[in-house]
């Protein structure tokens, strides 16, 4: 009888290791079992915390509504909840799908945009929804840095040629 690892197979010293997916680990570099199951679970989970939020929501509207302040005041709340929700989508869509890096401008603002961040859950738990049906949430580029970090990691090895120590065809250290 075979026996099986079930620990990946550790890299050489000095070769990159990829970094972590929230919910996945790093279960997306060779997409085994583990992924496919919570490729599954992670996008329930997002439309069930997208429905939570959403109720929270409702009662906070049902609550000013019940407060007889009057249909301008009920108009204003739910036009600031729908546009606070787009923004967040946006930001959190660009966050998935380019990283941190890539937010510029209002984008990139976390203290001074907090409220309107809280206030917008709900788009941004449906980006996260959406963009958990194409990959897992911020696979593409976590999976992007990982390529390029192996491949200049392979080019140096390649330019080693293969030898211990960084040393050159002809013995010596290359400078």
């Amino acid at each position: 009888m075979t026996e099986q690892r079930t620990t990946p197979s550790t890299p050489p010293s000095g070769a990159p290791e990829p970094e972590p997916v929230r919910w996945f680990g790093t279960s997306w570099v060779d997409r085994g079992p583990d992924y496919r199951v919570r490729r599954v679970l992670v996008p329930v989970g997002a439309l069930v915390c997208t429905v939570a939020g959403a109720l929270v929501l409702r009662f906070a509207v049902a609550g000013v509504r019940l407060s007889e302040s009057g249909g301008f005041v009920y108009g204003l709340l739910i036009a600031a909840i729908g546009v606070c929700s787009c923004l967040a989508a946006l930001r959190n869509w660009k966050l998935l799908a380019e990283g941190r890096d890539s937010l510029t401008g209002w984008m990139a603002e976390d203290r001074s945009l907090g409220a309107v961040w809280l206030i917008g859950v709900v788009g941004a738990l449906v980006a996260y929804f959406v963009r958990s049906l194409v990959e897992a949430p911020g696979e593409g580029v976590k999976r992007a840095e990982y390529d390029r970090a192996r491949a200049r990691y392979e080019r140096r090895q390649a330019d080693r040629g293969g030898r211990p120590g960084g040393q050159g065809r002809n013995g010596r250290r290359k400078r």
